[in-house]
């Protein structure tokens, strides 16, 4: 397994967010500050990527050592397949998509009679997508993006049967779906390609249960048993630090519309998830952030920053620490 940075945890500092101010990051520029992180690896948006020169991201990233990923968005042939072969030109190792539908939180309640054709869609638009992934040898991976739940990942995978097609696990989402975090990842963790690491705080309100952006180590999210399960399934997988969005992501698991257009689930399921919420929420304290509280851009920056610092820190004793573990029970 190796490590490395997404932009998404510090959109504000790398000049993502459209209210930040700053130019945005260019892949060279990201792979010096992932370098200063003792990180191995980037995941650059494919739109930023496109105004520069591939040659010269893809030579750097061999004279670094790293590994790159490429973030996509959305589900339309043509433009996947473009991703992919402009992937195959930098010596990208995955593209990671997001397809959209539901609202974040999971929220499916404006899509009524319609889930179902979605899906459709997408399997339609991926299958016709599998040939060029296998055929430039680059991954393309589907996010649970706060929108698909594991059982519409797996549907995916195991109809199209494609090596080169597989999930971008997001390790703070299963919660946006109303999944236990630790019974989402064994479930798909033998399609995943890359992972994204992300924390959360959780925060109990009337309706359900709030995520809000946590700094790796410092939330709900079992990394460990993260690591134990995919030193086993996927051992040679790409994870990448990525901090949650600025605003607070609202799961209403206690209303009833929430669950519109979801798979039938067990009661076994509902109570490991509630079981799970009931032992990591906090039922009081101010959950905002400063975007949340509107305050100034360099005021955010420096919050996500501090989050990052924490986050590495934490990260780093993990890696060594799991390491160990693995020498040891090698010996």
């Amino acid at each position: 397994m190796r490590y490395g940075l997404t932009v998404y945890g510090t959109t504000y500092g790398m000049g993502i967010h459209p209210q930040s101010g700053i130019k945005p990051i260019t892949p060279i520029e990201l792979m010096d500050i992932t370098e200063s992180y003792g990180l191995e690896g980037i995941e650059i948006p494919y739109p930023i990527l496109k105004e520069h020169d591939l040659d010269e991201v893809a030579d750097y990233a061999r004279f670094k050592g790293m590994f790159v990923n490429i973030a996509a968005s959305g589900y339309d042939p043509e433009s996947l397949k473009e991703a992919l072969l402009l992937a195959k030109r930098v010596g990208a190792i995955t593209v990671r998509t997001v397809v959209g539908g539901a609202k974040f939180g999971g929220d499916r309640r404006h899509m009524a009679g319609t889930w179902k054709p979605f899906l459709d869609q997408l399997l339609t638009s991926f299958q016709a997508v599998a040939e060029t992934a296998e055929q430039t040898d680059v991954n393309l991976a589907v996010e649970n993006h706060q929108d698909l739940a594991s059982e519409e990942l797996l549907w995916l995978c195991e109809t199209i049967k494609s090596d080169r097609f597989g999930i971008n696990l997001d390790t703070g989402n299963p919660l946006a779906t109303a999944e236990e975090p630790n019974d989402f990842f064994r479930r798909v963790a033998p399609y995943v390609k890359n992972v994204h690491l992300k924390d959360y705080y959780l925060y109990w309100y009337e309706e359900g249960y709030r995520l809000v952006r946590s700094p790796l180590g410092q939330g709900v999210v079992d990394f460990p048993e993260l690591l134990r399960i995919f030193s086993v399934a996927a051992p040679q997988v790409t994870m990448s630090v990525e901090h949650g969005a600025l605003e607070a992501r609202n799961v209403r698991v206690l209303e009833e519309d929430y669950w519109t257009e979801y798979p039938e689930r067990s009661a076994r399921q509902l109570t490991r998830l509630l079981r799970y919420v009931h032992d990591h929420a906090k039922a009081t304290g101010d959950w905002r952030t400063p975007f949340e509280k509107g305050e100034s851009p360099a005021a955010i920056v420096t919050y996500e920053q501090s989050q990052m610092n924490t986050a590495l820190a934490y990260l780093k004793t993990l890696i060594r620490e799991f390491r160990a573990h693995e020498n040891l029970a090698k010996s």
